[in-house]
């Protein structure tokens, strides 16, 4: 019984690895994750990372002498402005506007206040302080943990003699259309990939390796057709049908966003205008040509669709990690060299464009580079419908 039962599991072994596309099929998908998580990390360590050359810009009223020195790390760590509280206003507009980063305001003799109140005896508050931040601005928010872990750090020293934001209401400045701008473009760039990597996934593998399954795929092939123009005519009709099974889904998800984070009446989805609807099409369009592409080629090397279906897993996998790395935030990446890459160029064009916060340039050498890909791509499935071995394997 026990030697039956090894010939069964040596068969299922040698068949297992005498097959490379299935040995390739078990290991690339464990490689895939090591390398798309060891770039996401890297990526992400450099936009969270502390800009030591950046000092946020804060305006401080009423800076008392005992907290200009150490306590509050010598404000070495900041841009700082010593103003009264006559333009208060008028800062917390530019704070709004991402134009400061912090504003502090002590009460007029903070020291003595504090000197003067006794924790127990005391009837009335403590001193208070003001601090008016964005939080839809990384600078600013940082800034702020910044200050209020030193003066959390000062309060504890001395006995809780001092408050912060006693009574604020508004302490976060940040606006309504930058709020809604920073939870949709944490949303949707991973919400767009899956559903255009959907779409493509639905249709490419039915129309090429649906096609070599029955046998149609040679009809085609042996038609007075050029192999190019059969590649890019397949590649473009089924990228048009992607775009349109990815653009009902992403139109749906993007008017049911705001029940869907339980904010109706607090997030808006009428921030955008026409330029940004139109940087955002061009990256989706380049995106799906390049899936399309992608698909088709992979699909080009099965032999039947649920082979292609199977096939294609590690590139499913490749789109969800890439499309989450926009769900840790902290805005689009600002180097050119990170929209040269596939598909992660894409995620970071979806977020810069939602998020308000975009380089023209970025956008557009995402979807050259993008076409590119899919030009490269076009000129390899070509190849493969030239090729007997591949196009009528069995």
């Amino acid at each position: 019984m026990s030697n039956n039962i090894l010939t069964v599991m040596k068969k299922e072994f040698a068949r297992f690895f005498g097959d490379r596309r299935m040995l390739i099929m078990l290991l690339l998908p464990g490689i895939l994750i090591y390398v798309v998580y060891s770039f996401m990390g890297t990526a992400l360590q450099s936009m969270f990372a502390p800009d030591d050359e950046y000092y946020p810009v804060t305006y401080v009223a009423n800076l008392p002498d005992s907290l200009k020195g150490d306590v509050m790390g010598g404000w070495a760590w900041a841009q700082l402005e010593q103003t009264g509280t006559a333009n208060t206003a008028a800062l917390k507009e530019k704070i709004a506007a991402k134009e400061a980063d912090l504003l502090v305001i002590f009460p007029r003799d903070f020291d003595e206040q504090v000197e003067a109140y006794d924790v127990r005896e005391s009837t009335g508050p403590a001193p208070n302080i003001e601090i008016y931040y964005n939080s839809s601005e990384a600078n600013s928010q940082n800034a702020y943990r910044t200050v209020t872990a030193l003066l959390d750090a000062y309060e504890s020293s001395l006995a809780n003699k001092f408050d912060v934001n006693r009574g604020v209401a508004a302490a976060d400045l940040v606006t309504e259309e930058d709020a809604s701008a920073s939870i949709i473009s944490m949303m949707m760039p991973m919400l767009l990939m899956v559903f255009l990597y959907s779409g493509c996934v639905g249709i490419a593998p039915e129309s090429i390796a649906g096609e070599k399954e029955r046998g149609t795929i040679g009809a085609l092939l042996v038609s007075p057709l050029k192999r190019s123009q059969l590649a890019i005519g397949k590649i473009l009709s089924l990228g048009v049908l992607a775009f349109l099974a990815g653009l009902v889904s992403a139109v749906a998800t993007i008017l049911s966003l705001p029940k869907l984070m339980g904010m109706d009446g607090g997030i808006s989805v009428n921030i955008y205008n026409a330029t940004d609807y139109i940087f955002l099409a061009m990256i989706i369009l380049s995106t799906i040509l390049l899936l399309i592409t992608l698909i088709s080629i992979i699909s080009a090397f099965a032999k039947t669709v649920k082979e292609a279906n199977s096939a294609i897993m590690p590139l499913m996998i490749v789109v969800m990690l890439v499309g989450v790395s926009a769900m840790f935030g902290g805005g689009a990446q600002t180097g050119t060299a990170y929209y040269l890459i596939p598909m992660y160029n894409s995620v970071q064009g979806m977020s810069g464009v939602f998020s308000l916060d975009y380089s023209a340039l970025n956008i557009v050498l995402s979807t050259l580079s993008n076409i590119v890909y899919a030009c490269a791509g076009g000129f390899i499935l070509t190849k493969m419908f030239n090729s007997e071995k591949i196009m009528f394997s069995r």
